[in-house]
């Protein structure tokens, strides 16, 4: 009897591949099957991820040592049969070290809250494997519980999604590491699956395998040419159907679709600048920074304004209260306080480009619309640790209120599925071009309410960073960061806890800030350090439109330059810094009675407004206001600075404004008059 042929080195690497994927398929069906599993079964499928996990390196560490050498007998296609074996294992690998990560997750906490004891053991793991990522949660937050957000459904890479389709190639792509592919611009590449990942299994017109970026393609139509192209790449574009974790997904307004589609039409300047390296793969253009630039129906100078009931007759938030003397504090669903704490790992911008802002934007969210106004708070950040943004809580002082990570946040919003929507944004610069521009190098949504509809805990949240648009879903910031990761199981359930994230603190309010608070719109985020300053326009909205109005059905221009300009200092906040620092000053020279006395303080506050503001608002000297201009803001300071010295060493505003050196812009009568049903706020209800 003749004795069985032993099998080719590789051939047999690949039957035990073939037997590794049979097991780890029928361990994730097992676990899908099971929905939510006990205790046990969860401990033994993890113990069974980790055995897999075991064999697939062993596996992985035979074919790198193998060469064509081992063969006893030719092999066609060698090095590709390699590379294609070599990506399977990967594979499974990703596909283990999700598992791991939901079974982790189920063990440790039935809420996703991490416990104190995980969080202070997975900062040591993170000291000892990156000194960038070095640094204890801030001030107090550390010794508090920090809660991670729900966790993502398993979107199985295992049941990739298969397509026929041909795709053009928008820019040349080189391979960066095995099994990837490489291919020029314009090349045809035929899909064989997409997996979840964002990266593509392709063949060229070789007959060649490989990994792609799906970022790099465009549908391509023989038939139908260029317009046909394009309108399937919008097709193509992976908009979810949820915004964030339990959020439903609406039927989408057109003003916030509108972004979404111009943001879309702006992915060809992002690809090009993922094709040089300049960006990761899951930025995007920024889609609140596009809702900003469409007009002011997204900016907190809007949502200050009155509403009007939807009879025209009445204001709907805000009522005078006659015993008092003063408008009516207005309770709302919402009303609490935020404290952004830090971004962690948030990946580096190419050398290509440069950075002139780092930024949090952050507005309500209901997974379809944006209900509030969006709110920016400027980063901060070290040479030493440039993947770490800082904020500044409670800022005083003469310190900018852009920076301020202490957050108001009021709405009388009844979805269930109302929360906070952050993005991360840059602004940059090209070198080459001088093009400017604005990405999101991530975004969260933390939900305000649970399934029953009781608000969640006032504590301090680690939020796991998306990548992509608010309206994709299973888009990581930087898919290279779990795609490449190697080593044990217990390394890369590292990896996936430093992936890019966001600390936030929400605080429950005290008698004082409730009642504080009340007196704001119903519906509005903002600074905590203008918080006063916004209730003196209030006030003064309130003495002008109901207490001193002649006729209340008088719909006629009212003679106040307050109230026809503050909304403008939402816009230009370094000139409300000034209104701040002056108002400060003024404010310590004040005795407790006259603090107590409501009257004389408004009377007081609209001297300094005029002393300060005003003429700031109308100077010649003063550059016009750039977002993200270094130079612009450094010169605009100056010029305020030197104003405030003056007027401080004058002791009034009188002898700058006949000064000889003061210019300013020719009189307009919009300086002086106030439209409130111009200006009024368009009822939603």
């Amino acid at each position: 009897m003749l004795a069985r042929r032993q099998r080719d080195p590789l051939q047999s690497l690949q039957r035990r591949s073939q037997e590794l994927k049979q097991q780890v398929d029928g361990l994730l069906f097992e676990s899908r099957l099971k929905g939510a599993l006990e205790a046990s079964k969860r401990r033994n499928i993890y113990q069974r991820c980790i055995q897999l996990k075991q064999a697939i390196d062993e596996n992985k560490n035979a074919l790198q040592k193998l060469t064509k050498a081992d063969e006893p007998a030719p092999v066609g296609n060698y090095h590709q049969k390699k590379e294609e074996e070599h990506h399977l294992l990967d594979k499974l690998t990703h596909q283990l070290q999700e598992l791991a990560v939901s079974i982790s997750r189920e063990n440790g906490t039935e809420t996703g809250a991490l416990t104190e004891r995980e969080e202070e053991e997975n900062s040591a793991e993170e000291d000892e494997e990156d000194d960038d990522e070095e640094e204890s949660a801030e001030s107090g937050g550390e010794d508090e519980e920090t809660e991670e957000e729900e966790e993502e459904k398993q979107e199985g890479e295992s049941h990739p999604e298969a397509t026929s389709g041909e795709y053009i190639a928008l820019g040349d792509f080189m391979a960066q590491q095995v099994g990837d592919l490489t291919f020029k611009k314009g090349e045809i590449l035929c899909i064989i699956k997409k997996n979840s990942d964002g990266w593509w299994m392709a063949k060229n017109a070789k007959g060649n395998k490989g990994l792609i970026p799906k970022t790099y393609l465009e549908p391509y139509n023989k038939e139908e040419g260029q317009e046909s192209s394009e309108e399937s790449s919008e097709e193509d574009t992976e908009v979810g159907d949820e915004a964030a974790e339990g959020a439903e997904v609406k039927q989408r307004t057109d003003s916030h679709w509108s972004a979404v589609r111009k943001a879309i039409s702006e992915i060809n300047t992002v690809d090009v600048l993922t094709t040089m390296g300049a960006v990761p793969a899951g930025f995007r253009p920024s889609t609140l920074f596009q809702l900003l630039e469409e007009g002011n129906q997204f900016r907190a100078s809007y949502f200050l304004q009155p509403e009007l009931t939807p009879s025209q007759l009445a204001f709907r938030d805000l009522m005078w209260d006659a015993k008092t003397g003063s408008i009516r504090s207005r309770p709302s669903r919402v009303s609490l306080i935020l404290t952004l704490w830090s971004c962690k790992v948030i990946p580096l911008p190419g050398v290509s480009i440069q950075v002139l802002s780092r930024h949090v934007r952050l507005c309500l969210f209901d997974g379809s619309e944006v209900l509030s106004n969006i709110h920016t708070v400027r980063a901060t950040w070290q040479p030493k640790k440039p993947k770490t943004w800082t904020f500044s809580p409670q800022v005083t002082g003469i310190l900018p209120c852009l920076l301020d990570g202490d957050c108001f946040i009021r709405s009388n919003s009844s979805s269930p599925d109302l929360g906070i929507l952050f993005e991360l944004g840059i602004s940059y610069i090209r070198n080459s071009t001088g093009e400017r521009g604005e990405l999101s190098c991530g975004w969260v949504f933390l939900k305000l309410f649970d399934a029953t509809g009781i608000p969640i805990p006032a504590k301090t949240y680690k939020l796991f960073l998306n990548g992509g648009t608010p309206y994709e879903k299973g888009v990581e910031v930087d898919p290279s960061v779990s795609r490449r990761a190697h080593g044990s199981v217990f390394h890369q359930l590292m990896t996936m806890r430093r992936q890019p994230q966001l600390l936030v603190k929400l605080r429950s309010l005290n008698r004082r800030s409730r009642s504080t608070l009340s007196l704001l719109p119903e519906t509005l985020i903002g600074s905590m350090c203008c918080v006063h300053l916004l209730i003196f326009y209030r006030q003064i909205l309130g003495d002008v439109l109901l207490k001193d109005r002649m006729s209340l059905s008088s719909a006629d221009l009212i003679s106040n330059p307050v109230l026809a300009t503050f909304p403008k200092l939402l816009e230009e906040s370094d000139i409300m810094d000034a209104l701040r620092s002056s108002w400060a000053e003024k404010e310590s020279t004040l005795k407790r009675s006259e603090k107590r006395d409501r009257e004389l303080l408004t009377a007081v506050f609209l001297l300094v407004y005029h002393d300060c503001v005003l003429p700031l608002l109308h100077s010649a000297l003063l550059p016009p206001f750039r977002w993200a201009e270094e130079e612009t803001e450094a010169a605009r300071w100056k010029v305020i600075a030197n104003f405030l010295k003056q007027n401080q060493e004058n002791e009034g505003i009188l002898q700058v404004l006949l000064s000889p050196e003061g210019v300013h812009e020719p009189f307009d009568i919009s300086e002086q008059t106030y439209d409130f049903l111009g200006e009024r706020r368009k009822n939603i209800a």
